[in-house]
C-alpha cells in the first residue's frame, strides 16, 4: 500500500484491523508525499493500492492509466497551524505566520499539504516566506517537535497523532481548505484481489469508524 504521509497513523490502525480479519494477508505500507508516491508508481514500483491526500495527485495516476477503475474519496481533512507545546510564542492564527521573525516551515508546493498551505495563505491575504520546504507533512511536524521551527501548516490529524509533542491552532473555516482523500487499486497490482478487498474495507462502516477515531472527516 502506498499512502500519503498524513495517513501514517490511521492506515496503521486500518492495517491492523484488516489483518485481524484476514490473517492470511500481509499488509505493508510505504508512506511519503503523495506526489513522490505517484512518481514511484510511474517508475514501476510494485504496489497494490494508492491513497492520496488530494484529488489532483490521484488524477496524475488515473490520467497515466495506472489506476484500476475510478478512485473513491474515503475521507476529508483540514489544516491547522502546528506550534510547540503550550504555544510559547502566543501564535493565535494563520496571519501571525507572516511575521518575518518567526521560523515557519511548510511542505513543498508540489506536495498536497504544501498546496493547501498556499491556498490558505492566499485566502487569508498574507504572504509567508517559509524557512524551509519539507518533503512531506511528517517533516513539518518533526521540525516543530524538535524546536527547529516555530510553526508550520499541517493536517489536523497530524496534530492529533503527535499528541503532547505539539499543539494546534485552528484555522477558521472561511479561509481553510477541505482536503479530500481518494483511494484506488493500482493497475497491474501484484495482488489485485487483496487490493480491492482493502479498498472495500477502507470504505466500509468499520473502516470509516477507524478513520474517524484518528480525526478524519467523512467523505
Amino acid at each position: 500500500m502506498f499512502a500519503a504521509a498524513s495517513l501514517t497513523a490511521a492506515f496503521g490502525g486500518l492495517g491492523d484491523a484488516f489483518t485481524t480479519a484476514n490473517p492470511d494477508v500481509d499488509v505493508r505500507f510505504n508512506f511519503a508525499g503523495s506526489s513522490d508516491l505517484v512518481a514511484q508508481i510511474s517508475d514501476g514500483a510494485p504496489v497494490d493500492v494508492f491513497a492520496s491526500a488530494d484529488l489532483t495527485t490521484m488524477a496524475k495516476l488515473t490520467d497515466a492509466g495506472l489506476a484500476a477503475g475510478e478512485p473513491s474519496t474515503f475521507a476529508t481533512n483540514v489544516v491547522e497551524v502546528v506550534v510547540e507545546p503550550r504555544n510559547p510564542l502566543g501564535i493565535t492564527g494563520v496571519a501571525d505566520l507572516a511575521d518575518g521573525d518567526l521560523v515557519v516551515v511548510q511542505c513543498a508546493p508540489g506536495v498536497p499539504c504544501g498546496s493547501y498551505a498556499v491556498q490558505v495563505f492566499a485566502n487569508a491575504g498574507i504572504t509567508v516566506t517559509p524557512s524551509s520546504y519539507e518533503e512531506n507533512v511528517n517533516g513539518v511536524v518533526t521540525k516543530v517537535t524538535l524546536g527547529e521551527a516555530d510553526a508550520g501548516i499541517v493536517y489536523r490529524t497530524d496534530v492529533i497523532a503527535a499528541g503532547d509533542a505539539v499543539e494546534g491552532v485552528p484555522i477558521p473555516d472561511e479561509i481553510n481548505v477541505v482536503a479530500e482523500y481518494p483511494i484506488a487499486p493500482v493497475a497491474d497490482a501484484p495482488n489485485a484481489a487483496g487490493a480491492q478487498a482493502f479498498v472495500d474495507f477502507v470504505l466500509s462502516p468499520s473502516g470509516q469508524d477507524i478513520l474517524a477515531a484518528y480525526g478524519f472527516g467523512p467523505a
